[in-house]
């Protein structure tokens, strides 16, 4: 389920390697870690966030401790990030997880009781710190964002729906609260451009808009003057929204009871909401639904079976959208659980090119699928293609005898960046230092990504 963030790689990170020209359902789902299950017990309110590096984040309300848990994925195993299990003061059974682009973790819950409000920890430099409780007020839904400016956003129930910004040490409002009239299921994204997409339930889906640097006083603008659709608010049907490289915000949501309780995706093309393949596409009633969108738009959902005549009840699937074909398909098969799945999330790994799901069943599970059509291996062992100098002041050269058609620089986060191509070069100089991923597709359809770094 988590909610978010244009850093939250969840929800709006590239899909960097070869380009997907095809899936087969052949391909099998793979247990991240050595272990089917990662956490030490039971679970709940699972969050997955994937940095730069192509190291996993996930959190989740531990049974284990009753407090909520983060764990790192490095590549070979998973460890408690800071050194241990429960790192909230108490039960933690909605929460938030997001990243920024300088390395920093941030994790977000509810204050179990006996008190209230929302807190918010930061882990950098090897520790978690406490930031100022957000509100003081009770909370249940809640999400986090952070900015380009790497400026920290939460998004929490209280005053029917208030987002926040952490600024030299104190919490802003940032426009005006209860803008939608209620927040559940609230989730949260920022793009490149700086605007903040607040998604929730409240009279059906809706999607609002503002600039982050907006005050208190400044109104949220409802996405297309109208509801994106009518979503159902039980049985953890959660409604998502992510970003593709575009900006162009996508909403998933379980239509109403009188619609059938099924998946719809939906796409804001700067003017109004377009059904994404056909409405209602799952095969029967689901829930604990979760969205993850490619840089190139191409839409990933898991939902979980929740239709006690069926006999494949609460297993989940993942889908993807084909534009070619106009439809929806599965991933990996019919389904990745064998038994009951609940709490999913689900993002895009963008250093190796995976779609990696989280979600508890007996405890949570995290596997992966991978998006090439080679596997990485092929791609790392593939030395025709060079790009030079590594690390570079700015201008990149390209070393390889296809013709290159086009080239796309995108950031640390995920954010696409202004770069001058000419011929076999290109100039990224006007960039800041950093991490960056050049994305290469050539005349004959093929696309290649490197990872550089400038200095």
């Amino acid at each position: 389920m988590k909610n978010n963030s244009f850093f939250n790689f969840r929800k709006t990170l590239v899909v960097c390697g070869i380009a997907l020209n095809m899936f087969a359902n052949a391909q099998q789902w793979d247990n991240v870690g050595s272990s089917s299950i990662v956490s030490a017990g039971g679970s709940s309110y699972n969050n997955l966030a994937i940095d730069a590096s192509g190291n996993y984040y996930l959190s989740y309300y531990d049974v284990s401790v009753a407090k909520g848990s983060v764990q790192k994925f490095d590549g070979n195993s998973w460890s408690y990030l800071g050194g241990s299990a429960g790192i909230t003061t108490g039960t933690a059974t909605f929460n938030a997880l997001t990243l920024d682009s300088q390395g920093a973790v941030y994790y977000s819950n509810q204050i179990g009781y006996p008190g209230t409000g929302m807190e918010v920890r930061k882990f950098s430099s090897g520790t978690w710190g406490s930031l100022p409780n957000v509100t003081s007020t009770s909370v249940n839904y809640q999400a986090m964002a952070v900015s380009p400016s790497n400026t920290l956003f939460a998004y929490s129930s209280d005053g029917s729906g208030t987002v926040r910004r952490y600024n030299n040490g104190v919490w802003e409002q940032v426009g005006t609260a209860g803008f939608a009239g209620g927040a559940t299921f609230a989730k949260m994204v920022i793009g490149s451009d700086n605007t903040i997409y607040a998604c929730q339930i409240a009279s059906g889906v809706k999607v609002y808009k503002i600039n982050a640097n907006a005050s208190n006083t400044d109104s949220w603008t409802l996405l297309g003057g109208t509801t994106a659709g009518n979503g159902y608010t039980s049985d953890n049907s959660f409604s998502d929204i992510a970003l593709d490289g575009n900006n162009n915000p996508y909403v998933l949501y379980v239509s109403s009871t009188a619609e059938g309780r099924k998946l719809n995706v939906k796409k804001f093309d700067g003017n109004s909401w377009i059904q994404i393949g056909a409405a209602n596409f799952s095969d029967t009633v689901v829930n604990n639904t979760a969205l993850t969108v490619s840089t190139s738009g191409i839409p990933y959902v898991v939902s979980s079976i929740w239709d006690s005549s069926n006999a494949n009840h609460t297993k989940n699937t993942v889908y993807r959208f084909d534009a070619g074909t106009g439809n929806w398909s599965k991933v990996g098969g019919d389904f990745v659980s064998d038994g009951a799945s609940t709490f999913a999330d689900i993002a895009i790994d963008p250093v190796n090119n995976y779609l990696v799901l989280a979600y508890t069943q007996s405890g949570t599970r995290v596997k992966r699928i991978s998006l090439n059509t080679l596997s990485v291996n092929d791609i790392k062992n593939n030395d025709s293609f060079g790009i030079y100098p590594n690390p570079t002041n700015g201008v990149i050269y390209f070393k390889d005898e296809r013709k290159i058609k086009s080239a796309e620089v995108t950031n640390a986060v995920g954010q696409i960046i202004a770069a001058r191509m000419t011929d076999q070069q290109i100039d990224i100089t006007d960039a800041p230092k950093g991490i960056y991923f050049v994305k290469v597709t050539f005349e004959n359809g093929k696309s290649l990504v490197k990872k550089i770094m400038k200095k």
